[in-house]
This record gives C-alpha cells, structure tokens and sequence, in this order.
C-alpha cells in the first residue's frame, strides 16, 4: 500500500496513473483502465475520467495499491 497526497479536492483517475507513474500518457492510462485492470474501492473501474477523492483506494493490477490522503491528513 502506498499512500498518495493530494492538494486538490479530487483528480480524475486517468491523471492519477499519470501522477504516479504508473502510465507515461493519457492513452496509455486509457487503455488500461478500458482493460478492466484499476479497481476503485474495491470495483472495476472502466471510466478514466472517475473522480478519485482522499479517502478512496485505486488499486492497478501489477503495480499496486494506492490510498489517496489529503495534506491534511499526513502524519507528521
């Protein structure tokens, strides 16, 4: 699991994978998301233009789970 900040109230799914590093495009993020391999708590997510918010869970078939947090939610 690896936690994820962001500093904005959401961010589309497509421009999390790219945020991450997942994916190096915002066609290679659609395409693995079409590909049914993102979940979004917990559910296959086929639309890239999701809406991913502190507190949800975006997990990537080999490449891992990620907790997405708000800056205020760090631990310091």
């Amino acid at each position: 699991m690896e936690k994820i900040e962001i500093t904005t109230e959401y961010i589309k799914l497509d421009q999390l994978l790219k945020f991450i590093g997942i994916v190096g495009s915002g066609s290679d993020a659609k395409m693995l998301i079409a590909d049914g391999l993102v979940t979004f708590n917990g559910d296959v997510c086929t639309m890239r233009g999701k809406k991913v918010r502190p507190g949800d869970v975006v997990t990537v078939e080999d490449a891992g789970e990620y907790h997405i947090i708000s800056n205020g939610d760090r631990v310091q």
